[in-house]
């Protein structure tokens, strides 16, 4: 009896372990940016305005100039090493976006650290969604179409990163032991696993891009 108790027991606490593991956090509230900070380079677009990410009908929209979102969380500290990350996304034609992970708030130019997730699907740059940007990239078609929502997944374990377009895996890609950014990638120092926050990038004012249901979740 007392050996039943037990593994009853054990098997309970397991699956605590296993409901708080999946439990997903949101992001993004629908209504305002609680949560996030945005920076805004001024000094490469000295005419753009701060509302570069607007909020309307429940959707965080991007459009107006270069600028990235961070997610800070209640406390301002949000960080993340090992997570699975997903929402909801829209492009419209010759758009361009990127999802940042493992980066930190910098006030101004292109996040210095953590790696980006492609989001474009007709932007003249053949980079495409769904690729590790200059990494290992999705080249020339896009696994899916302007003006349609889709899903974007990214799940970081350990050295590996895959990322998912409507559930089919794009990119799969574990970072090499030794791994050096500076030597591999022109400007890109910084391209690095180790731990960091979410971002969402403004490219450029011509490109419009939409997300929601904005979530994530941590992984041992």
């Amino acid at each position: 009896m007392k050996n039943v108790i037990r593994t009853l027991l054990a098997s309970l606490a397991l699956g605590s372990l296993a409901t708080a593991a999946e439990k997903w956090v949101p992001m993004f509230n629908g209504k305002d940016l609680t949560g996030w900070k945005s920076n805004v380079s001024s000094e490469d677009q000295p005419d753009q305005k701060a509302g570069v990410f607007t909020v309307k009908d429940g959707e965080l929209v991007v459009h107006g100039g270069r600028a990235h979102l961070f997610y800070v969380g209640a406390d301002g500290k949000a960080a993340f090493k090992n997570f699975e990350f997903k929402a909801k996304v829209k492009t419209t034609p010759g758009s361009n976006s990127g999802i940042y992970f493992h980066t930190v708030f910098e006030p101004k130019g292109w996040p210095s650290k953590g790696y980006e997730c492609q989001v474009n699907a007709t932007h003249s740059d053949a980079k495409k969604s769904g690729g590790l940007y200059a990494v290992a990239d999705v080249m020339n078609t896009a696994p899916h179409k302007d003006n349609e929502w889709f899903d974007y997944g990214i799940k970081v374990e350990g050295k590996r990163i895959v990322i998912t377009i409507n559930g089919k895996v794009t990119t799969d890609w574990t970072q090499p032991d030794d791994w050096d950014p500076s030597k591999k990638l022109n400007n890109m120092p910084g391209r690095a696993l180790g731990e960091g926050t979410i971002a969402i990038q403004g490219h450029d004012p011509n490109s419009e891009i939409h997300y929601k249901d904005i979530q994530i979740r941590a992984l041992p």
